[in-house]
């Protein structure tokens, strides 16, 4: 059932954002009704704008808390045009109806975060704004619902294609969208009430979910996806096709790991970065001077696996690498920036998907379905360098030690049983998701053999403690001289007095950094 648009009520918080969608309504004749600050705002921009006040005959009230929970306004959202008693009460009491909606929530979330003033906070919970959000959700037969200012762009383009006649299947799209944000936005008052009254509750941190999007399928191709959230809050898609489910795991686990590269204590200029991700573990990565170094030593680690991955740097992509990195199939390449050029020429192949990575905050817990349930945890923060300590007679070098920090974090996002050789801040071998440490060890030693690095000089990490010498002893004999590892084992001196025999280093880091 196609629905002609004729009246949209508008109350937003955030009001820059809405000006071009409510020009393009205005150029289409649509009605438009307002509140205070939001008709204000309109009418300075010269768009016609009906007042709530002028159809409720009553002033907002209570310092503004309240505004539209009025009977004229819910009936005009809430009327079935199908129905003839609600037909004849619309008649009776003068009611006008309604057939969208566009609502942006008081920022509750985001005050939270800069204040713990109690009173401040209670101001930002949307009484009214909630209110008009389900009711046009749950009357989506007659209401086009906008519950997020995310959602701008797609209602322009629907209204675009469709000059305003929008069909049932997109105004069912809208309220589905809708119930997740209220029921997103209530979550984060529950918790922060449960905090506050101190109950027992577990308390989940989620990240603002402003739709659903449907990928193309799961993990495999018999299986369905869909993605809860709003990746654009990360990144910006520049080009490329679609990103699919499987994309979206490399891409959370190549961000994660470039965040480790992307920041420094002290004042010195951050090392250009590369890596290259297959099955959410980096196959290749290295630091160095310049981008290019860094991307040729990345690619050096594992040009194999490297056909059909996931690129990323924490570094401006300019054309000199871009004309490099173009030479090889991959999928995805991600980078705070591109240069206009080499932008130009990584689209040439229009399926390659494009990533300009914004400075964010990501979320700090993570969550995984088990059984009947969901298991929620805070994320691995630690940055191994902030605890190591020396365990051997032989102490660490400059060179080492940057080597070894640099493996360490490459480690820790690998998946488990990990061990990372590196030299000269090149992963050069790596053994992830083995079911013993040997394995992944003689796995990261046959990898860079494979490739003909020399292991003459390479650190070794490992993401848990070795509860035997052999590792140690293993990786002696091709001519690993430092080891880093986070200890805790009894058989701990085991390692230790067959390194201080052998006049290697050993760093215990007292942190393990399982990943499974």
């Amino acid at each position: 059932m196609v629905k002609k648009i004729q009246t949209v009520l508008i109350s937003v918080y955030n009001k820059e954002k809405i000006l071009p969608l409510v020009s393009l309504l205005n150029k289409k004749n649509i009605k438009i009704i307002s509140t205070g600050g939001t008709e204000k705002f309109l009418t300075q921009h010269n768009i016609p704008v009906t007042s709530v006040e002028s159809i409720t005959d009553y002033p907002s009230i209570l310092g503004g808390r309240v505004k539209t929970l009025h009977p004229k306004v819910f009936a005009g959202i809430l009327q079935r045009s199908n129905n003839q008693d609600d037909l004849v009460d619309l008649r009776k009491f003068s009611i006008s109806t309604i057939d969208m909606l566009i609502v942006d929530l008081y920022p509750f979330q985001e005050t939270l975060k800069q204040t713990k003033n109690h009173d401040e906070i209670i101001e930002k919970i949307d009484i009214g704004g909630v209110s008009l959000i389900r009711a046009a959700a749950k009357n989506y037969k007659e209401v086009l619902v906008v519950s997020s200012m995310e959602q701008l762009e797609s209602v322009i383009e629907l209204f675009s294609e469709t000059d305003g006649e929008i069909n049932l299947n997109h105004r069912l799209d809208f309220a589905k969208q809708a119930f997740v944000r209220t029921a997103n936005y209530e979550s984060y008052i529950s918790n922060y009430f449960n905090d506050t009254n101190e109950e027992v509750l577990p308390k989940i941190f989620m990240k603002n979910i402003f739709s659903a999007s449907t990928l193309r399928y799961g993990e495999n191709p018999h299986q369905k996806g869909i993605y809860y959230g709003n990746y654009n809050d990360v990144f910006e898609q520049l080009s490329g096709k679609n990103i699919s489910y499987n994309n979206l795991l490399d891409i959370d686990s190549a961000i994660h790991l470039i965040e480790e590269f992307s920041s420094s204590k002290s004042s010195n200029k951050i090392e250009s970065s590369f890596g290259i991700f297959k099955h959410n573990n980096a196959c290749g990565f290295a630091s160095d001077v310049n981008i290019i170094n860094a991307w040729e030593k990345a690619l050096a680690g594992d040009p194999i696996s490297a056909f059909g991955g996931v690129l990323i740097t924490n570094d401006v992509i300019n054309l000199p690498v871009a004309k490099l990195i173009n030479s090889l199939f991959f999928e995805i390449i991600i980078a705070p920036n591109f240069t206009s050029d080499a932008l130009e020429l990584l689209k040439s192949k229009k399926n390659r998907i494009i990533l300009k990575k914004k400075n964010t905050n990501l979320e700090e817990v993570s969550f995984r379905t088990v059984l009947n349930g969901v298991l929620c945890q805070q994320k691995d923060y630690i940055t191994d360098n902030d605890n190591t300590r020396v365990v051997t007679k032989k102490n660490v070098s400059e060179s080492q030690m940057q080597d070894l920090i640099f493996a360490s974090k490459i480690c820790k996002h690998t998946k488990s049983n990990a061990i990372v050789l590196v030299k000269n801040k090149q992963l050069i071998g790596s053994g992830c998701g083995q079911t013993s440490r040997v394995d992944a060890l003689n796995q990261a030693i046959e990898k860079a053999q494979k490739f003909n690095f020399s292991l003459e000089g390479s650190v070794m990490a490992s993401d848990a403690f070795f509860p035997f010498a052999d590792c140690v002893e293993l990786a002696h004999e091709v001519g690993v001289t430092a080891v880093i590892q986070p200890g805790g084992s009894k058989n701990d001196q085991l390692s230790i007095d067959y390194c201080d025999k052998n006049e290697m280093t050993m760093l215990f880091t007292e942190t393990r950094h399982f990943k499974h």
